[in-house]
């Protein structure tokens, strides 16, 4: 009935009780999972998850906040994305949260290493036809003004995407919208400070929405600060439907053919 659609089920404190947390998804009706990679090192884990279960797949890319690691060129990424069951690249995008304290005083200008990682994964995308998964941290700006210079305006030759674990304004979900992307609500929408984004979420058409957990991470209330499993989705999808004034069952169908249809028809 549900879908994740993102989700990191190789880091270790869910990989080590994965058999549990499939359980756990039968159980809460979350049908699919979208396996989303952050390294090229870990890439063969991703992608083994996706070859082992028929209701798993996955992602190719380098998270934007990946330092030290090995960096993917675009025929690194195309070769990847080649690979059976996987559907995306990503995640990729921006990052540039607590630029003092996380990255060592460095500036914005500092950070172009991410910005040409980003347009490596964007032409990656458009060469595969593959959408891209965008993670973005206080960088919308920049975000937006990239996918719009690399030829990301929702045209024929466009790969579109999902802005996900979606935190911004509702002014970057209207450039997003417009630029043909779709939008991605986590655990963040049931927080309690979180009004905001539970505007943003009444506002989204119902064709552009998608639902996910992050997990490990973000669990939603009542789970808060536990670690996060994509059994806990359906919270999710009750909160759209909270806020939207529709069922939940309407929710996760919508969601299901909203993931049907970017992530190139894959089957139910």
């Amino acid at each position: 009935m549900f879908t994740d659609s993102h989700c990191h089920l190789n880091f270790p404190e869910l990989a080590q009780d994965l058999p549990a947390i499939r359980a756990k998804m039968d159980e809460a009706r979350v049908t699919r999972a979208l396996c989303i990679s952050c390294t090229m090192e870990e890439f063969p884990d991703v992608h083994a998850l996706a070859m082992r279960y028929d209701n798993f797949w996955c992602s190719v890319g380098v998270h934007p906040d990946t330092e030290g690691l090995t960096e993917p060129s675009v025929q690194d990424l195309v070769e990847r994305a080649a690979l059976p069951r996987v559907v995306a690249i990503g995640e990729t995008g921006l990052d540039y949260y607590g630029m003092e304290d996380r990255k060592g005083g460095r500036t914005i200008a500092d950070l172009e290493w991410q910005r040409e990682r980003f347009r490596t994964h964007i032409r990656a995308a458009q060469q595969v036809r593959k959408p891209l998964v965008i993670h973005t941290r206080s960088a919308s700006d920049d975000t937006l003004r990239l996918l719009r210079e690399e030829g990301e305006t929702g045209g024929a030759d466009a790969a579109g995407g999902v802005f996900h674990c979606f935190t911004e304004s509702m002014e970057v979900a209207r450039a997003a919208l417009d630029l043909g992307f779709y939008i991605s609500f986590s655990g963040i929408i049931t927080f309690k400070k979180a009004q905001d984004l539970r505007d943003v979420a009444a506002f989204v058409p119902e064709d552009r929405l998608l639902i996910e957990t992050d997990s490990p991470y973000l669990a939603p209330v009542p789970f808060r600060g536990k670690t996060n499993i994509p059994a806990y989705v359906p919270h999710v999808a009750a909160q759209i439907a909270e806020v939207r004034g529709i069922s939940v069952e309407a929710v996760a169908e919508a969601t299901n053919r909203n993931f049907d249809r970017l992530f190139s028809g894959v089957l139910s």
